[in-house]
């Protein structure tokens, strides 16, 4: 385990919350896994391509994987998922994963208000100006390696460190993680749910919100695109691994030990139990 966090740490961390699924830890690294899902490769496109026509829209959608869909077949698997220039899966992921700046002309108009008899658009913001003016504010960090990689924060080794943590629940399990954020911090607006596709609430806007010295933990998992890669009634919530590390290392000072968590969870249990997720 990584760190300053003990594996057995975590996992009574885990047990005592009702997480049953551990979360991810996002890291870039040079090397490829060893294992894991990817997109299929294909070719990034730049504005410079779209400008002069050059673009295979027809074989890029055709190609098209969501961020967090591959990240499904991670989480299934347990194992890493993983991304780069060729194997991005979507303009969209490529963009918030900091693969490709700036984002093309046809996105803005993708994600608001279509082109008429081209394409329908998301109807997400209200116009492409609106949505170059997100894109702008957004403003990805660029790749620092070339794969981004998602795995299992246990399948972390001692010289590796996670720059974020991405838990993926329900609401009753995210309630803990948002109070105890605050334990944690003494933030009482520690946590941050920002219009964005859900690749941006897991990795572009905690990244942001550091890089301005901000420690703020992201509640995402909103983009209607994206729900059918999560499970009924869950979200996401994403920290740095520094607070992270604090909630490993204090949660048995915090609420989490009381009755009054005990009563939340045996409803976690209950809502397990009901999606059949338990015997």
């Amino acid at each position: 385990m990584t760190a300053r966090v003990k594996r057995k740490d975590v996992e009574d961390f885990f047990e005592t919350l009702g997480l049953s699924e551990e979360p991810m830890g996002m890291y870039y690294i040079d090397e490829q896994p060893k294992e894991g899902v990817s997109p299929n490769p294909g070719e990034l496109p730049s504005v410079e391509k779209e400008a002069k026509g050059e673009v295979d829209w027809g074989n890029l959608f055709g190609n098209f994987t969501c961020v967090i869909g591959v990240m499904w077949r991670a989480r299934k698997k347990r194992t890493a998922a993983f991304f780069d220039r060729e194997r991005f899966g979507c303009l969209g992921g490529a963009f918030y994963l900091g693969f490709l700046k700036p984002q093309l002309d046809f996105i803005t108009y993708y994600v608001s208000t279509g082109m008429p008899d081209l394409m329908e658009g998301e109807r997400y913001l209200e116009s492409p100006e609106i949505t170059r003016h997100f894109f702008t504010t957004i403003d990805p960090r660029p790749a620092p390696a070339r794969f981004c990689v998602f795995k299992p924060i246990t399948h972390f080794q001692e010289s590796e460190r996670p720059e974020l943590v991405v838990f993926f629940a329900r609401p009753e399990v995210i309630g803990g993680l948002n109070q105890l954020a605050t334990f944690v911090t003494n933030d009482f607006e520690v946590v941050y749910s920002p219009f964005g596709a859900g690749c941006s609430n897991i990795v572009t806007w905690p990244l942001r919100y550091l890089s301005q010295g901000k420690l703020k933990a992201v509640l995402g998992g909103w983009d209607p695109s994206d729900r059918k890669f999560l499970k009924t009634d869950e979200i996401t919530f994403a920290v740095p691994f520094e607070m992270f590390q604090r909630m490993v290392n204090r949660w048995p000072d915090s609420f989490l030990t009381t009755k009054t968590w005990a009563t939340v969870r045996k409803k976690i249990d209950r809502s397990a139990k009901a999606w059949g997720e338990t015997d």
